[in-house]
Parts: structure tokens; C-alpha cells; sequence
């Protein structure tokens, strides 16, 4: 099951890996190629998920369309599902699929011609690994669950409500959600005796939006919780004094109609871009919750705290891209960072139906990755790997509030560096 004798991971951006929006570089982490030292390059598809990774072929919702329940071209939304058995046969796990978000009419217009704006560019199968996996000494608690990915293509996580006529753009990401969710129910998870909704990254956020939703289309007697992986976006001041990420999220929280989908409870006393950023919601999501993030996060990092905008003279691009790199400084800058994550979840934590697992990585995104999820070198906190972690507190085995040491004390991470 070792996926990596030695692991020093190294992401090597491939051709569309990264673009500039808006003077932010935008990464997909799912288009990012890993290595080995001394080692030659490998496909994503091998070196993080295996030779024997499981394909799921992509089902389009039929139903959807009359619904307006369409990705950003207008094409259809659209899910994978690979059925449960056994004990799991009445059992779901809904992950939703991250990938940025579109603040612009021309940043969407760029994602629509992808598989993140367009079911045309989605891929026909996918690998589901990590979470998602079927193999029981991979996954060891959801391996035989209904485990379904429903793809992201929309930009506002799943929350928006509205068009741009002029630029042919549909903006339904409220809306794929309620048909997706109509769908699977009507494909048997009304039946379900117990149900995980997780993300990862604009995922991530998506499950901490719809966790009460998810929660309410089920019986009280069914088990229902979240998991949001890499979904703790903070409201945080940039390496220049600004707000990037603010500015980013006010774009697209009024250009996709996000608003009249966003908490009540929050937008009741704070504005609709505030209502966007999980620390102000996360302390009024009444369904367990479960947050997974890395301490230092290598998206915010990229993105947020010291984007190519933020930082014009290039003081930050090899911190940025390799934190061995960083300068005492930019370290107490990042270490400031993860103080600021740690503030933001305190109140959440005291919940004793809520659990924690913030580990002191560089990295982004560590449950749908097989190496990060359970393997025999994966990241642990107190000798637990993330999986375990996971699934003591999804089935009440454990109270799973795991908070790392600052860096660099963890020598078992899957720290990513960019090239």
C-alpha cells in the first residue's frame, strides 16, 4: 500500500496548472504533477493515485436542464457514482469537487471553456482515491459507501443564482446543488441510514455552506455530518496591506447572486462578502462539522496571503513557491497566519460535536489524495493518520480535536513545493 518510499514532494505546474486572473495565480491543485527525488516525472493519475486507482464514469443529470441547473456554458451538471454494498449499501458520501472560484465576467468566460465552467471539458471517468477510494486498507471507514463526486461548474461554490445575458453566462451553482441533491435521493439516499458531505477547497467551502442543507433533506434518525478539507479561507490582510481575497470573494459573491443563498443567521448582522468566509459561519453550522486544513495553507499562501499582485517586486516568489525558502520574516509572517486560523476556529472548537485536524503543512487539499488520506507514511497527528481521525469522529469512536505545533516541528508531512 506505500505509495512513496522517500516522499519530498515536489509540484511541478503543468502547462495549464496556473494562469494569472486579476493579478492572482490561480492553482489547481488537481492539475499539479508530483515527484520523487531523483526520480523522473510521473502522470498525477500514477504518482498520487496509484497504478490500481478506481475509474468512475460521469453521469450527466438529465433532470437538470428544466430546473435551470446548468454549468456556466449551459451545458449540464454532473456527477460520479460508484455504488455501495454491503454493510455501506445504505451509506453516502457526497464530495464536492473544488476548483477556485470566477469573480469576473471575463475570468468566467475564460472557465467556461473548461471543465470547471463546461460538462463539454469534463473528464468522462475520474480516479477516485483518498475518501473515495474502494479498497477498505485505503479507506478503511467509506470504502464500501455510495460514494459520489459531483463536479464543480459553476465558480461561487455552488451557491449562486443569476446570469449575465450579454456574456452567455449562467450562474446556478445554488441550483445544481438542489437538482444533484434531488437526484441522488430520488437514486436511493433517501434511504440512507448514515451520510458524510465533504469537500475539498472551493469544495470545501461549498460543504460548509450546505452542511444544514445537506442535514435537512434527512430523517433526525439518519447520522448526518460535514467534512470540509482545505476549506478554511480566511479574511486576512495580504503581504502588501490589502485584501486580495476579499476583493476576489465581493466579486464574486455580487456577480453570481450569491447573496440571497448565503446564512441568514450571518448576513443578518454582517455583509454579504463576510458571509462568504467560513470563520463567520462555521460557529452557526448546526450539523457536526469536521475541519481538515494545513496550518499553512499552500493555496492561501499562493493566492491570498502574497499573490504576484501583492507582492510586484517579487519578494515573496520563492517563499511562495518553496517555504524552506522563506526569510525569517516571511516565516513570522506565515506563523501570524496560523494564528489567525487558529482565533478563527476557537469558539467552533468548543463544540464537543465538532472536530479539528489542523496539522503545521504546506500542502492543500489531503483527503481525496491517496498519500495524504491513509497510506503508510501519510501525515499524522498524535500517530493518527488523517482517515482515522476522520472516521473516529464521524462514527463517535473518539473526539477528534488535533491541532498541530508550529513549524516546523512535523517531520511527517507531504509538504508541496512549486517549481
Amino acid at each position: 500500500m506505500k505509495l512513496f518510499g522517500f516522499w519530498t514532494a515536489a509540484a511541478v505546474l503543468c502547462l495549464f496548472g496556473a494562469w494569472e486572473v486579476n493579478g492572482i495565480l490561480e492553482i489547481n491543485e488537481e492539475e499539479l504533477f508530483y515527484t520523487e527525488t531523483n526520480a523522473s516525472y510521473y502522470n498525477e493519475s500514477k504518482a498520487v493515485f496509484g497504478n490500481n486507482a478506481l475509474l468512475v464514469g460521469l453521469t450527466l443529470i438529465k433532470s437538470a436542464a428544466a430546473k435551470g441547473a446548468v454549468c456556466l456554458d449551459g451545458t449540464l451538471p454532473g456527477y460520479h457514482w460508484h455504488r455501495g454494498y454491503g454493510s455501506g449499501a445504505n451509506s453516502w458520501l457526497i464530495q464536492l469537487e473544488g476548483g477556485g472560484w470566477c469573480n469576473t465576467v471575463r475570468a468566467c468566460v475564460y472557465r467556461k471553456k473548461t471543465r470547471r465552467g463546461s460538462s463539454n471539458y469534463m473528464e468522462k471517468q475520474v480516479a477516485f482515491t483518498g475518501i473515495l477510494s474502494n479498497k477498505p486498507e485505503e479507506n478503511p471507514d467509506f470504502f464500501n459507501w455510495n460514494r459520489v463526486k459531483l463536479r464543480y461548474c459553476d465558480g461561487a461554490s455552488f451557491t449562486g443564482d443569476s446570469e449575465h445575458k450579454a456574456a452567455q453566462l449562467q450562474f446556478r451553482g445554488q441550483r445544481i446543488w438542489s437538482a444533484a441533491m434531488e437526484d441522488l435521493m430520488s437514486s436511493g439516499m433517501r434511504y440512507a441510514n448514515q451520510a458524510l458531505l465533504s469537500g475539498c477547497s472551493a469544495g470545501g467551502l461549498a460543504s460548509i455552506l450546505h452542511c444544514d442543507e445537506f442535514r435537512d433533506l434527512f430523517p433526525r434518525t439518519t447520522r448526518v455530518k460535514c467534512l470540509s478539507d482545505a476549506g478554511l479561507f480566511l479574511d486576512v490582510v495580504d503581504v502588501s496591506g490589502g485584501r486580495t481575497l476579499r476583493n476576489v470573494y465581493s466579486g464574486v459573491v455580487g456577480l453570481q447572486g450569491v447573496q440571497n443563498n448565503l446564512p441568514r443567521i450571518c448576513t443578518n448582522h454582517l455583509d454579504p462578502t463576510s458571509c462568504f468566509f467560513p470563520q463567520n459561519i462555521i460557529g452557526n453550522v448546526k450539523a457536526p462539522l469536521f475541519i481538515l486544513n494545513t496550518a499553512y495553507d499552500s493555496w492561501q499562501i499562493q493566492s491570498s496571503l502574497a499573490p504576484p499582485s501583492a507582492d510586484p517586486h517579487g519578494y515573496w516568489s520563492n517563499c511562495r513557491k518553496d517555504h524552506s525558502k522563506c526569510s525569517a520574516s516571511q516565516l513570522q509572517f506565515l506563523q501570524g497566519f496560523r494564528n489567525q486560523m487558529l482565533n478563527a476556529i476557537k469558539g467552533f472548537s468548543n463544540s464537543r460535536q465538532n472536530g479539528l485536524f489542523i496539522n503545521s503543512c504546506f500542502a492543500h487539499c489531503q483527503s481525496e489524495r491517496q498519500d495524504t488520506w491513509f497510506a503508510d507514511d501519510s501525515p499524522v497527528l498524535g500517530s493518527r493518520p488523517i482517515a482515522l481521525a476522520v472516521g473516529d469522529w464521524y462514527f463517535d469512536r473518539a473526539g477528534e480535536k488535533a491541532i498541530d505545533c508550529p513549524y516546523p516541528c512535523d517531520n511527517s508531512c507531504h509538504n508541496l513545493v512549486f517549481r
